[in-house]
């Protein structure tokens, strides 16, 4: 049971002043006698006063102090073994409990709140945020944001890799967004962004400069280990990964970007300004939007350009993929020029595009153009005709997982090839190609079921029957004109 404050003063005025008995307090005030007791007894000294005992810690305990003043973070493991080569000899956990009361509490930097100019300065970071499966093994995945600090309003687009590359292109876009750019980009000090810094002197990465000379934007560096020098970004990562990132699948990057894009222009836009408290985000940007610096008639270019190598077997290699180009440039090193965006892959002979294929961002991949294979057939003298099997090669995709499927069975290669190529001349190489991706995915490997597919997909678009009619050369070619045939009801009625 518990009494309030003037109850309490109560008890103690009855008993000190009054001199009243504990039970008559009880009684009268009606309240407990153990209540009573609790309330006189507070604060009461029951034990008896104890001579201090020496310890034998008590000895060092000077030394101890002038050492941590002038080391406040040494760990009381380290001074154990120093005041153990001065002969304590004592446990440590007595001398842990000192150091725990001695130790020197360092001062806690006190932050100044700053506001930046309008259109002055935009806040740069990435943040991974997980992996996502690709073909042939999974990618870590980053996002990379973009914050005006004066109104708020971010910029944001998941990205495979951090290269300088990588960035060239977020900060464009990031500019094509906005519709401008501020004075200052401010960074911290991942090699893309500075290769050499002490002090206050910094080399910035000639991809970073060319790019924040041609939009006319001053680059800006935080301080080590600081983050609280861009603090908005850093805000902006959090807000990301608790309302955007949490709990959400993504299946692939092009899906994720999409999904960002929306929850950005519908969601982080739309919340209310942390200073301007009567006014949203995407107001104050339309503001910003009016100081920000102009962007140039020509946007300057964020491909990787390099010197293409290609192989015996007509392919260029680009980080763990290859890419297959004309036959006739098999054996050529660095005569040509391979031109990588995050979206595509162009391989040029001088200005000329001799081919082109979309980025993949598998892992170990052959992306072929089949027009490149039939020029590899046709430049073979046994090749003029093609054979069933490099028909099938070339004309449909998968066909070489599917032939190791059946050599891994044990089935018989050729018949599987002739029945297969029979499939292709009566459906043709898209509805085959869907097909034989259906059987491997469903783990199969036989041809009758590629024909059920195949017959599945013409019974759903609508197409008759395929029916292969030969005939010979003594058929003549003609057209067969009808005749009317209510004559045969005539000529009945007149039997």
């Amino acid at each position: 049971m518990t009494v309030d404050l003037a109850k309490e003063h109560e008890i103690r005025r009855l008993y000190d002043v009054e001199k009243w008995k504990r039970g008559t307090i009880s009684a009268e005030l009606n309240v407990h006698a153990d209540v009573v007791a609790r309330v006189l007894d507070r604060g009461a000294t029951r034990a008896l006063a104890r001579a201090p005992v020496a310890s034998k810690l008590d000895a060092y305990l000077a030394f101890i102090d002038e050492t941590l003043k002038a080391h406040p973070r040494l760990r009381a493991t380290r001074l154990w073994d120093m005041i153990r080569a001065r002969g304590y000899e004592g446990g440590i956990t007595i001398l842990r409990r000192h150091v725990a009361e001695v130790r020197p509490v360092p001062r806690g930097e006190v932050y100044l709140r700053t506001e930046r100019l309008i259109g002055e300065q935009a806040q740069v970071d990435w943040a991974h945020v997980g992996l996502l499966d690709v073909p042939g093994g999974t990618r870590p995945v980053w996002v990379f944001v973009m914050v005006l600090a004066y109104s708020r309003a971010m910029w944001a687009e998941l990205v495979f890799d951090m290269t300088v590359e990588s960035l060239r292109r977020s900060l464009v876009r990031a500019a094509t967004h906005f519709g401008g750019v501020t004075r200052q980009w401010l960074f911290d000090c991942p090699k893309t962004v500075v290769l050499a810094r002490h002090g206050d002197a910094v080399r910035y990465h000639p991809g970073l400069l060319e790019i924040a000379g041609a939009l006319r934007v001053q680059p800006r560096l935080c301080r080590p280990r600081r983050p609280t020098d861009k603090g908005g970004v850093e805000r902006a990562n959090r807000y990301l990964r608790d309302r955007f990132f949490a709990a959400r699948i993504l299946t692939s990057i092009e899906d994720g970007n999409r999904q960002l894009g929306a929850f950005i222009r519908d969601i982080a836009n739309q919340r209310p300004h942390p200073r301007f408290q009567n006014r949203i985000v995407a107001d104050v940007l339309i503001e910003e939007q009016e100081r920000l610096l102009k962007l140039p008639a020509s946007l300057p270019e964020t491909e990787l350009v390099v010197a293409a190598s290609v192989d015996t077997t007509a392919f260029v290699r680009f980080g763990t993929n290859d890419y297959s180009v004309p036959s006739r440039y098999a054996r050529t090193r660095d005569t040509l020029t391979l031109v990588a965006s995050d979206r595509s892959i162009r391989v040029l002979d001088g200005e000329e595009i001799v081919a082109q294929h979309d980025r993949n961002w598998g892992k170990h991949q052959r992306v072929e153009d089949a027009e490149h294979r039939r020029e590899l057939l046709e430049q073979k003298r046994a090749a003029r005709i093609p054979k069933t099997r490099d028909k099938l090669l070339a004309q449909v995709p998968g066909m070489d997982a599917l032939y190791t499927v059946w050599v891994d069975h044990g089935r018989n290669v050729g018949l599987m090839t002739a029945r297969t190529g029979k499939l292709l001349d009566l459906y043709g190489a898209e509805v085959l190609a869907r097909a034989v991706a259906d059987l491997l995915a469903r783990g199969l490997h036989d041809p009758g079921v590629l024909a059920i597919r195949c017959d599945q997909a013409r019974r759903a678009a609508g197409t008759p029957m395929p029916v292969q009619v030969e005939l010979g050369a003594h058929v003549p070619d003609c057209d067969v004109i009808p005749h009317d045939l209510s004559q045969y009801d005539r000529l009945r009625s007149t039997r």
